[in-house]
């Protein structure tokens, strides 16, 4: 009773006027926070511009996922998770705030119906819409907020634990109010990043065990709920009818499917010949080359039965590449790792086995303005001035390239490129055989989970080869895959960073020294840098977009420099084909590409 009596004092001093820190309020109602700048929305703005209110409800989405699940918690390590965690939190859990896909990073009011921010970012604080509730009936109170954070923070996944740290303390106002607190010298996002977190059923996990794996289905607060499932086959989910957020700015015209399904298969190839059965609704193809070599041309294109659509995009496509393990000590060596890279010959991969379609991944911001290009200048070289002595003397003066190749599968210049620096390294050929200097073979495995970019890694393996490299291909399924890239247990594994227009925290689980040996994060490589600290710290307090983007420069830079992945490609576009009569607005193509949250069936 005495420390709740404290607690209420306490409650009661954060109340007081002249307690409460200067706040800049967002445009209430329905006014976003943005990151950066101001939000393209207006605070009485009636949906978003991609999204159609007249949209017609009714009808069945049905998908591919590649994989299998176990589980359908999606914030645990444990089980296999990865593809649930895409399925399951965006549409059967609802955030205090949601995301519009046509600007860099704003949020626009959800469960919170108005939030205010302080000028420093290290209070924010919401204001619950009474109308929210779980799927149960329940509402969705301050007391549930809490739970979540209190939980996750503790429980849950690596990035949402080290959110959770960087607060200072969350307090509940009243039943509907909740502000958190966050320690000096946190990321400026950190507020955002809050907003978007699912929020927890108290009462529900109270007799639901949070850190376990389960195939109970979690209650929630979204647009749909979790119906059928087939566990390690398929996930359906149904629309919540007379759901409490249908009508909420950011919601209007989107998810109007009554059912969505999610059909998991083995590999890339079998759910292509499903979808050609007519085993399901849309795909998203990811390999090009499959889009333009005839893999479509079957009757149902031939006759309009299925549509296949090209839909260009802005968005950010991160970085596709190679991890190498630099725990490893024969991936430690920088001068060997940029060995490993000049040895992929793009040029032939792209013209022989990807259509021509693809584009060199030559940063981990490509296809957006934080790509660093050129040299360093102005503010940017300004960040990286301090760290000049711990940097290659290259990377002030000439831009970081991946050399072209000639297309022939036999680039000599790359490959006499790539024996200098593995001689300087101290690896010397001995019988066609690249070994060290104790005579033991430069030898390692490429770890897959996906059948379907087997034949790169062969291709790639094919010119290692040539300079007395052995790699071996491992293709694993994905429980066993799950665990080894976790635990970091493989020497080079295929992964994708995925970023955004407003990089933030992530990096730091992406690339972070503090990441490299926590399980469950991504930073694969093992970067262990004071410098690629110092610019993902510069990028999280980056106050203005030029700002944000000299500091996204200096440390795709520095990753580039050190390397730490062999870059792949990308595509520039999205590759959609479905069947039957789906609607979506074709008058604006939102920054980050396809959004099926705002399709909607025209089958009667």
């Amino acid at each position: 009773m005495r420390i709740a009596r404290l607690l209420l004092r306490l409650a009661l001093v954060v109340l007081l006027p002249g307690a409460l820190p200067a706040v800049a309020q967002t445009q209430a109602p329905g006014g976003g926070i943005a990151m950066h700048g101001e939000p393209k929305y207006p605070a009485d703005f009636a949906h978003f511009a991609y999204a159609d209110p007249a949209a017609p409800k009714g009808g069945e989405l049905r998908q591919a996922v590649v994989g299998s699940f176990d589980t359908l918690n999606p914030f645990i390590i444990g089980g296999q998770t990865d593809q649930v965690r895409l399925i399951v939190p965006p549409y059967n859990f609802a955030s205090l705030m949601t995301r519009g896909w046509d600007e860099p990073f704003t949020l626009y009011p959800y469960v919170a119906e108005r939030a205010e921010m302080s000028e420093d970012r290290r209070t924010v604080t919401f204001w619950l819409n009474p109308k929210a509730v779980f799927h149960d009936g329940t509402p969705v109170t301050a007391d549930d907020v809490i739970f979540t954070w209190q939980t996750q923070g503790t429980k849950g996944l690596p990035n949402t634990r080290a959110l959770y740290e960087a607060m200072d303390g969350i307090d509940r106002i009243d039943d509907r109010t909740v502000r958190f607190r966050f320690k000096e010298g946190g990321a400026r996002e950190n507020p955002l990043v809050v907003a978007m977190q699912p929020i927890l059923s108290k009462a529900w996990y109270s007799s639901h065990p949070f850190d376990q794996p389960s195939l109970d289905p979690p209650l929630g607060a979204g647009p749909y709920a979790i119906g059928a499932v087939d566990a390690g086959r398929s996930i359906t989910l149904d629309r919540v009818k007379d759901w409490w957020g249908a009508d909420l700015p950011a919601m209007r015209g989107l998810y109007n499917f009554d059912t969505l399904r999610f059909d998991f298969y083995l590999d890339a190839d079998t759910a292509l010949e499903a979808f050609k059965a007519g085993a399901y609704t849309l795909r998203r193809e990811r390999d090009a080359e499959k889009w333009v070599s005839g893999a479509y041309d079957f009757p149902a294109v031939q006759d309009g039965r299925v549509t296949m659509l090209t839909l260009p995009h802005s968005r950010p496509v991160g970085m596709m590449g190679f991890a190498m393990n630099t725990r490893r000590p024969i991936f430690a060596d920088p001068r060997v790792r940029r060995a490993l890279i000049l040895a992929f010959d793009f040029e032939w991969v792209n013209k022989t086995l990807l259509g021509g379609q693809y584009k060199r991944n030559d940063s981990y911001f490509a296809n957006s303005a934080l790509a660093a290009t050129d040299t360093p200048q102005g503010a940017e070289l300004q960040l990286l001035e301090p760290f000049r002595d711990q940097l290659p003397p290259q990377l002030f003066t000439e831009p970081y390239t991946l050399p072209p190749s000639d297309g022939s599968g036999r680039s000599r210049e790359n490959l006499r490129a790539a024996q200098a620096l593995l001689a300087e390294a101290g690896w010397t050929i001995r019988d066609n055989v690249l070994v060290d200097g104790s005579g033991a073979p430069f030898r390692f495995e490429i770890l897959l989970q996906n059948k379907g970019v087997q034949r790169i890694a062969l291709a790639y393996a094919d010119q290692l080869r040539r300079l007395g490299i052995q790699a071996s291909i491992r293709l694993v399924e994905s429980a066993q895959y799950a665990n080894r890239i976790q635990t970091y247990d493989f020497d080079l594994m295929l992964n994708t960073w995925i970023s955004t227009l407003s990089p933030g925290s992530e990096q730091s689980r992406y690339w972070g020294s503090r990441s490299a040996d926590v399980p469950g994060e991504r930073n694969y490589p093992g970067v262990k840098s004071p410098v690629v600290d110092a610019m993902i710290k510069a990028v999280n307090a980056a106050r203005s977009q030029e700002e944000l983007q000299a500091a996204v420069h200096a440390l795709d830079r520095v990753l580039l420099w050190g390397n730490y992945v062999v870059p792949l490609y990308y595509l520039d576009r999205d590759y959609v084909a479905y069947w039957g009569n789906l609607g979506r607005v074709t008058t604006v193509n939102p920054t980050y590409g396809t959004v099926l949250e705002a399709w909607w069936s025209n089958d009667k």
